[in-house]
């Protein structure tokens, strides 16, 4: 029997959380992340873990949202990280597109993250948009260990980050017409350290584009894998889902 698919980043609060599992389901996916961006999903996101035994959650605070990740709230993102379905500390990270949080603010926050992640002995979640010299020189010296969340960056840098011990997971964005630079860094990178996502429900792949993402098309992510490394569906499906349990230190219940 074939493995199941798994989605290592899904914001099933922000959808309908009930019937994505269910679609996901039916079509083999069968080990979901859930990350929290800030407090207000954080609990949500554990909620729908402690619902499900397929699914875990992560929390922290997006970097969008550094700016509200002061002491009080970082002592609950504390807290709820010590939750028996956390598996990791984030979304967080870097986002020098929208600087919604000032860049100063991002950096320090981030690095509170990478503390507590280290100190629970979980993964980051990380976050990387137009700040990829500042992300890949605070993670050198961190330590830490983790997933870089839709990865877009180059071939270069993702092996320099699976040098430090990361993984590299694609999104919806791996399957876009304009994306061949990014399937060229997909067939080139190491399989044992890729994993596959949806973002739901951002990001949808194709040929799902402009409606929103769900984590039943993690598997158009997957068979695109499939595609560019040569080998069977099947063998996308084992490989990442192996992945996923080594990155988030889980195991998928029996179906």
């Amino acid at each position: 029997m074939r493995l199941p698919f798994t989605d290592s980043h899904c914001h099933l609060t922000m959808s309908n959380a009930d019937a994505n599992l269910a679609a996901a389901r039916a079509v083999g996916v069968r080990g979901f992340v859930v990350p929290g961006t800030n407090l207000e999903d954080a609990l949500p996101a554990i909620s729908v873990a402690q619902k499900n035994a397929d699914v875990w959650a992560a929390v922290g605070f997006h970097p969008h949202d550094s700016k509200d990740c002061d002491d009080a709230a970082f002592a609950e993102i504390e807290t709820l990280a010590r939750d028996e379905r956390v598996v990791a500390v984030g979304e967080c990270g870097l986002d020098y597109h929208y600087d919604h949080s000032p860049r100063d603010v991002q950096r320090a926050v981030f690095e509170r993250h990478i503390a507590l992640a280290k100190s629970l002995d979980k993964p980051i979640i990380v976050h990387n948009r137009e700040s990829t010299d500042d992300m890949v020189a605070i993670l050198a010296k961190s330590g830490a260990r983790g997933i870089l969340h839709s990865y877009t960056q180059s071939l270069d840098v993702a092996k320099q980050l699976i040098d430090l011990g990361y993984y590299i997971s694609f999104s919806g964005i791996v399957t876009f017409r304009s994306a061949e630079s990014l399937r060229e860094v997909a067939r080139a990178l190491p399989h044992d350290r890729v994993l596959i996502e949806t973002d739901t429900p951002y990001l949808a792949p194709v040929p799902f584009r402009g409606r929103d993402n769900e984590p039943a098309y993690v598997v158009k992510v997957a068979e695109l894998l499939a595609t560019l490394w040569n080998v069977p569906l099947e063998r996308v499906a084992e490989q990442t889902t192996s992945n996923f349990e080594q990155a988030f230190s889980v195991r998928l219940p029996s179906s």
